[in-house]
């Protein structure tokens, strides 16, 4: 019977320790869940106010996995913490990537079917011997979805913003820097500094506010807003 597989993973250059952990028994379910942020605001009027769509969240994979060492023909029992630590040790922040393992859940002929990071994990021990070994458990796991940065702007595209937004400056910023984070264009700058009267594109005082204007990009390359 093909099991559950829980596989972790480090990164691009080969660093990070490669855990894998197999379902005691297979889960008899599993959730996925998904939802959006949407930006609301009154309108005077109106039943359903104003609408606007500002990102999707990431999914989360809820997951029950049941883990019992009292059901075995040895006389001693084991503690069933061998099983649970070991999701304990997806919580744990990497001396060497400086956040928890990223997690890759495989099942039979599904593979790789979700990757993320557990978020919240829970363990309800339910079992246990005389001297106190416990030796059932029920762990609720929460992953929560996670994708490389550079991999979710090659799936996005290069396409402009097509909202207007606003940003607070930071220490650093320029105009090129943001028009590169808002447009995955530093060449789009004149936009921002025109709608916000910047003569002086190299002067930017962190605290500051900007209008970042809607940008489409013609068939020419020229921008439009």
């Amino acid at each position: 019977m093909a099991k559950l597989t829980i596989r972790t993973k480090g990164d691009e250059k080969g660093r990070g320790d490669v855990t894998e952990i197999q379902a005691h028994f297979n889960p008899n379910k599993i959730a996925l869940s998904k939802s959006v942020a949407v930006l609301t605001q009154a309108a005077s009027g109106r039943d359903v106010p104003e609408q606007q769509f500002r990102h999707g969240e990431p999914r989360t994979f809820n997951l029950d996995l049941l883990f019992d060492t009292y059901d075995t023909d040895s006389l001693e029992k084991d503690p069933v913490t061998i099983y649970t630590s070991k999701l304990d040790s997806l919580t744990i922040v990497s001396e060497k990537l400086h956040r928890p393992p990223i997690c890759e859940l495989s099942w039979g002929t599904l593979g790789v079917f979700f990757t993320g990071v557990v978020e919240k994990l829970d363990h309800e021990y339910t079992l246990f011997m005389e001297d106190g070994t416990p030796v059932r458990a029920t762990s609720k796991c929460v992953f929560k979805e996670y994708e490389e940065n550079p991999h979710g702007l090659r799936k996005e595209g290069r396409q402009s913003s097509d909202v207007v937004k606003r940003r607070i400056v930071k220490h650093g910023d320029t105009l090129s820097s943001i028009a590169a984070e808002e447009y995955h264009d530093p060449s789009l700058w004149r936009p921002i500094a025109e709608q916000n009267d910047i003569d002086d594109p190299s002067r930017l005082t962190p605290g500051m506010l900007l209008l970042v204007p809607a940008v489409t990009v013609s068939r020419s390359g020229r921008s439009r807003t």
